[in-house]
């Protein structure tokens, strides 16, 4: 299908502000000869980025320009351009569906930034049977939300096979990173609550939603505290606190258990439970209350029109310049299922220097590369940032993500010290 597409990647919004990034990111990393084209309403704007593009790199295949709207008819004829479609326009809840609809009929592979996981459970229910007809490979949720969470449990989980030939009981995870929410980000927050009703958003809070098969029946490893007050300690990781994204993230993580095997890969007791890092107890205890105080207040149409004032606009985020020298951390320790005392377990961590959206830039771009190149074996149908695999991994750790794995003893656990391997 390469050779018969104009492109190999079309990156549509690109004037906005994520999608200026990927745009970027794939000037400067992408192979030199990948076809490429970004597409958008503006044509001055999109020119702006092409220029861009050629200062960054000049001495590589430059994209094309596209004008496309949100019709359907444009994004169908779009979509036959194309091999891979990159879209970063949200919020997915107003402007994604016709772009999802148009890669699932045309056979072309699909690649989005959303974290609106109840949008993500609709287009599963509308179009995933379309896509395994047309072979149309679709990945939601390949940015920030849901990659990296993803990404490292089937990493300690692939991990554990290997080395112990037995099942994963649970992963544990926290993130750590700084940075306001760009326009785009808080539109798709705050919108959610104007489209969606309390019962479908409170359906995507149950974790298995996404999972192509049954969620099994098994102990819960979160105690009743951690969940009444928001803090979890665990040696190798630390205090967490409640983590904003976890829920999203989880939905994910167990779609790839379902389409792993729940049995064969992860195991059937599998489980997935992500925090964000904490300074001490009273700080998790303090964020986690402030963190459902928010929530509720963020239900109050008037609160979320006043928010929507103060916050940049959507194509809009925080300048460049303030991202600089911005870390971002992710940390995670897996148990063995066994029923054996102080067996090993396994921790990964990943860094990546930038701000999120640069790493979602990355994550993003990096796959529609995998996806060419790699021939990943995949059929039709709608997946999660694991199914990639390794060699997705790989691409990632060259481009600045890097993931490193080890065993770790027990007794070791409170002292560990992480070493690049």
């Amino acid at each position: 299908m390469t050779q018969s597409r104009e492109y190999d990647i079309v990156v549509l919004g690109a004037t906005g502000y994520t999608g200026k990034l990927a745009a970027e990111c794939i000037a400067r990393k992408a192979p030199s000869n990948i076809r490429w084209a970004i597409a958008g309403c503006s044509k001055f704007k999109l020119e702006e980025v092409a220029l861009r593009c050629k200062l960054l790199k000049p001495d590589r295949i430059q994209p094309a320009i596209e004008i496309c709207s949100l019709d359907p008819l444009e994004l169908d004829s779009l979509a036959k351009k194309a091999t891979v479609l990159i879209t970063t326009i949200g919020p997915y809840s107003v402007y994604g569906e016709a772009p999802f609809k148009a890669c699932a009929e045309n056979g072309t592979h699909y690649l989005d930034i959303t974290g609106e996981a109840v949008w993500h459970n609709r287009m599963i229910k509308k179009y995933e049977t379309t896509a395994r007809s047309t072979g149309s490979i679709m990945i939601p949720q390949i940015g920030l939300q849901s990659a990296p969470a993803d990404l490292i449990a089937w990493t300690l989980v692939t991990l554990i096979r290997e080395k112990f030939s037995v099942p994963t009981a649970e992963v544990v995870m926290w993130t750590k990173f700084i940075g306001r929410p760009s326009g785009g980000t808080t539109s798709t927050l705050l919108g959610i609550f104007d489209f969606y009703s309390k019962k479908e958003l409170f359906s995507t809070i149950f974790p298995f939603a996404r999972s192509p098969i049954a969620s099994p029946k098994r102990a819960d490893c979160v105690s009743w505290t951690t969940k009444l007050f928001g803090v979890r300690t665990i040696p190798g990781l630390g205090v967490m606190t409640s983590y904003i994204f976890a829920a999203t993230d989880k939905s994910v993580v167990y779609r790839t258990w379902g389409l792993h095997g729940s049995s064969r890969n992860y195991g059937p007791s599998f489980e997935f439970n992500e925090y964000k890092k904490a300074k001490n107890c009273l700080s998790a205890v303090v964020f986690h209350f402030w963190l459902a105080v928010g929530v509720i207040l963020v239900a109050i149409p008037f609160i979320r029109s006043l928010l929507r004032k103060l916050a940049f606009q959507p194509g809009y985020g925080p300048p460049i310049s303030d991202t600089r020298g911005q870390r971002m951390e992710f940390r995670a320790i897996a148990n063995q299922d066994v029923k054996t005392p102080n067996p090993a377990r396994v921790l990964c961590k990943a860094t990546y220097i930038g701000s999120p959206y640069d790493l979602t830039a990355l994550l993003i771009t990096t796959a529609a590369v995998s996806i060419l190149r790699d021939w990943p074996r995949l059929e039709g149908g709608v997946y999660t940032p694991a199914c990639l695999g390794e060699t997705y991994i790989d691409r990632l750790y060259d481009n600045g993500f890097q993931i490193r794995k080890k065993v770790m003893l027990e007794e070791r656990c409170s002292s560990l010290r992480v070493n690049a391997h």
